[in-house]
């Protein structure tokens, strides 16, 4: 089973492939260095196609990481992955960049926490037992100390570690597209996809363009 992997959710995106048949199962990745999600995406992801042989037919799935996280990135990786699921009429499974990170955490039958740096003094927060998503929100620093008072708390972002030394988070590595592996294969086992027709980024919260823009003027009563 052949698989696309695309995260453009953090500081830094990646592309990569897997095929289950390899004992190696990622067979490719690429970085995409800052912010340049938007103009490097589409050629990393045609690039290691073709130089490992994926045909776009042949891809059991696309996957990708939608977020929560930078907005232009999530953004970016959610319409192309859009794009080639339509384009090719291949699956598409959108991760959670929360869940990601809780993947990769043996929380020993204890809540897994997961915080990421919101911006405007904000954390993304999500609960996790096991694979199961108890709730992510959007929270203030008060509201995450409460709600992460028992378990294990991850964290990726070393700002984030330093807000929230009372809790003594967990620092792991940001999590790259290989590491949606695991993941996407059991949601294709399951056959649990998304649609490509309606699904949206993970953000959270409200874009700034919706938190500023200028409420309609109501109309004059004649």
């Amino acid at each position: 089973m052949r698989l696309l992997l695309i995260n453009t959710a953090g500081g830094e995106g990646s592309v990569a492939l897997g095929d289950t048949a390899l004992v190696q199962a990622i067979v490719a990745t690429e970085v995409l260095p800052g912010r340049s999600s938007s103009e490097r995406l589409v050629p990393a992801v045609r690039r290691l196609m073709d130089a490992s042989g994926f045909r776009l037919a042949e891809l059991a799935a696309v996957v990708v990481v939608h977020g929560p996280g930078s907005f232009t990135g999530v953004r970016v990786g959610v319409s192309a992955a859009k794009g080639l699921s339509e384009a090719g009429g291949i699956p598409l499974v959108a991760v959670s960049r929360l869940a990601l990170l809780a993947a990769g955490v043996d929380g020993a039958g204890e809540p897994v926490h997961v915080v990421l740096d919101a911006g405007r003094g904000e954390f993304y927060y999500g609960e996790y037992v096991g694979r199961r998503c108890l709730r992510e929100a959007l929270m203030a620093r008060e509201d995450v100390i409460a709600a992460a008072a028992s378990g294990v708390v991850v964290v990726c972002e070393s700002k984030v570690a330093e807000g929230l030394t009372e809790l003594h988070p967990r620092v792991v590595a940001e999590p790259s597209a290989a590491d949606a592996l695991p993941l996407a294969v059991e949601r294709i086992a399951a056959k649990d996809f998304d649609d490509a027709a309606t699904l949206d980024a993970n953000y959270l919260r409200r874009t700034d363009a919706e938190i500023f823009a200028k409420p309609a003027m109501p109309k004059a009563v004649r």
